[in-house]
């Protein structure tokens, strides 16, 4: 799996429909209303996500590998 950065994630998580609440500190949280889900995506310095923290986020917004292309 190919770790990608908190901005690179943000960006795609709101083009499947989540919705920015607030940012707090170096980390965006985002809602899906239908869903009643929040998930914290960490945006630090362009850095990549490490691995386990990128699954966990994909897990929870129920992403693919192929929507991180």
């Amino acid at each position: 799996m190919k770790s990608v950065s908190g901005k690179k994630l943000c960006k795609i998580v709101e083009k499947k429909g989540w919705i920015l609440k607030k940012i707090t500190g170096s980390h965006h949280i985002y809602t899906k209303l239908s869903e009643n889900k929040i998930i914290s995506i960490p945006v630090q310095r362009n850095q990549d996500l490490k691995i386990g923290t990128l699954k966990s986020i994909m897990k929870i917004a129920e992403l693919l590998e192929n929507d991180l292309l």
